[in-house]
């Protein structure tokens, strides 16, 4: 193989005698004729471009020489008539960036070839910014997750152990909306610096969403290394931002992801890390990624995908649970509640689905269903008692069914649909649906009351109620939720919490319906305490519709 040390130096302004010489000398471009003398290459001769740029100078050509050697012998030693090939010759500053053409000399002219020379030093310097700028965050300068992906890629190449945290800072969104996306800008900024100075050397920073920074930290020694910066970052963000005008308290959920084998991709770490920071916003602490949080919730999107369909195709049928005059056990209304059994004949349990229709907003048109179908059955039963069959039917709203739909013009078109009066119909809220937004809840409720429905606030004393919204609210019943019920009667807090509870809605004017009743003991004890009315399995289970109607005909 050619070698290149020490070369001996020939004048590049030796007369053009040669073929190959007279040739090189009419081109544009860079151009030399390189002959390989005691198996050292050496430059016999270059044309004006190639000294205008400058290659001529010796420690320059010496670069290039040892470049070009690495190339010289296989392209001489091949068929080939020309090859083409990146040179880069200089130091890491100053570098330069050219295409090199290496072909045969003219006949005659010894061992040797032809190097020309395309600069493309300007066009590399303007990808090399380019592609900074693709990688790079326009408002905090930190790598953008592009730019955090190669820098997860980059570790993973080394086979260094590694995590990544990602920081989630909780309320963005309003702040943004209340104050300007000028303020929110600057606070990103601050938060960026603020976390940046919570890092080790060896960590690094990136801006991966709107508001969400990730950080790959290196693991030394165990896992809490992870937890140990989490509780950094938390004492850094914790004290107040000054921004412009404003004073903000800033929380952040921080979800953490380890790196598991050789078979991880970066996106995928991220991706895990942000599915802990889910768990974290509702756990209110930092979380870890598990790979079965990610089946759960790959098995709830599957489930997501099959309950729409469901819902479109009309599989579900509702179930009817009767609420009874705890003083007489008699029924007087039935609740519906939904039930899915699949095309395979599998049953879903509502605890399993009605959270992922919540999520999914399938709960809507699962809500709209279930309050037609629910008057249709009653309105059914009317029809076989030959008038009014003595009961009424409860009907659940959620809370993002009363944020999305219009419950109402709803409401009006189903018993009109059915033709049911509006006073044979409870409709069930949740406390949680009742107190997030109880204007808007309270103008609602009072277009609902001129249909003439009753108002049960169900699962009370599991929320935040205030007792000022309860007492302006039109509602005519409080639920007892089955927690307080459960079991009361060997627990004197619960025997405490119902008294309460019930001495609250006499005082309001209000009746109430205890959930949960499983013994005649239990609910001979709530009727003895004032409690109106009461449902459990010890009047029935939620029943299919010819077994809700017998239940009526005995009691007829």
């Amino acid at each position: 193989m050619a070698t290149i040390a020490h070369p001996p130096q020939r004048s590049s302004n030796r007369n053009f005698g040669s073929l190959t010489s007279c040739a090189i000398s009419i081109m544009a471009i860079p151009a030399a004729e390189i002959l390989i003398e005691k198996g050292v290459p050496v430059v016999a001769a270059s044309n004006d471009a190639y000294r205008r740029a400058a290659l001529n100078d010796s420690r320059t050509q010496a670069g290039l020489l040892a470049e070009v050697a690495k190339r010289i012998d296989g392209f001489l030693a091949s068929n080939q008539t020309s090859i083409e090939f990146p040179l880069a010759v200089g130091d890491v500053i100053d570098c330069r960036y050219f295409q090199a053409t290496l072909t045969h000399a003219a006949e005659g002219d010894g061992e040797g070839c032809v190097l020309m020379l395309v600069d493309h030093t300007a066009q590399h310097h303007t990808e090399r910014s380019l592609r900074r700028e693709m990688m790079t965050d326009s408002l905090t300068g930190l790598p953008n997750r592009q730019g955090f992906g190669d820098l997860i890629e980059a570790m993973m190449a080394r086979n260094q152990r590694h995590a990544v945290l990602v920081i989630d800072i909780n309320r963005f969104g309003r702040l943004n909306a209340c104050m300007g996306s000028l303020v929110g800008d600057e606070l990103l900024i601050t938060v960026a610096r603020r976390l940046k100075g919570a890092l080790r050397s060896r960590d690094s920073i990136g801006r991966i969403g709107g508001n969400e920074f990730g950080i790959l930290m290196m693991i030394d020694g165990s896992e809490e290394e992870a937890h140990i910066l989490a509780e950094r970052i938390d004492r850094a963000l914790r004290s107040p931002f000054r921004l412009t005008d404003y004073e903000v308290n800033v929380e952040a959920s921080v979800g953490i992801a380890f790196n598991e084998g050789l078979d991880d991709e970066a996106e995928e770490l991220i991706r895990h890390a942000q599915f802990a920071v889910k768990h974290a916003k509702a756990a209110g602490r930092t979380e870890v990624y598990h790979p079965q949080h990610f089946t759960i919730a790959r098995a709830q999107f599957a489930m997501e995908t099959a309950l729409r369909r469901a819902i479109e195709r009309e599989e579900l049928h509702l179930a009817y649970q009767p609420i009874c005059d705890l003083s007489t056990g008699r029924a007087i209304a039935f609740e519906a509640l939904a039930r899915w059994r699949d095309a395979e004949g599998r049953d879903h349990s509502p605890v399993d689905f009605i959270p992922v229709a919540e999520e999914s907003g399938l709960i809507v048109p699962l809500g709209r269903w279930a309050a037609n179908q629910a008057l249709l059955q009653l309105a059914e039963w009317d029809r076989r008692a030959g008038g009014d069959c003595g009961v009424r039917m409860s009907v659940n709203v959620s809370a993002i069914q009363l944020q999305r739909d219009d419950i109402p013009v709803l409401i009006e078109s189903a018993l009109a649909k059915a033709g049911v009066a509006g006073e044979r119909l409870i409709l069930e809220l949740t406390e949680s649906a009742i107190v997030g937004d109880p204007d808007r809840v309270s103008a609602i409720m009072n277009a609902l009351k001129k249909l003439g429905p009753t108002i049960a606030m169900d699962d009370f004393g599991t929320g935040y109620s205030s007792l000022a919204y309860l007492q302006k609210l039109p509602i005519d019943i409080l639920k007892i939720d089955r927690s307080f019920v459960s079991g009361m009667l060997a627990d004197r807090d619960k025997i405490a919490i119902v008294r309460a509870i019930l001495g609250l809605a006499q005082a309001l004017g209000m009746k109430t319906t205890a959930e949960g009743i499983e013994t005649v003991e239990l609910g001979q004890t709530l009727a003895a305490l004032g409690c109106s009315h009461g449902q459990g399995y010890h009047y029935a289970r939620p029943l299919d519709p010819d077994a809700a109607w017998a239940m009526l005909a005995d009691q007829a």
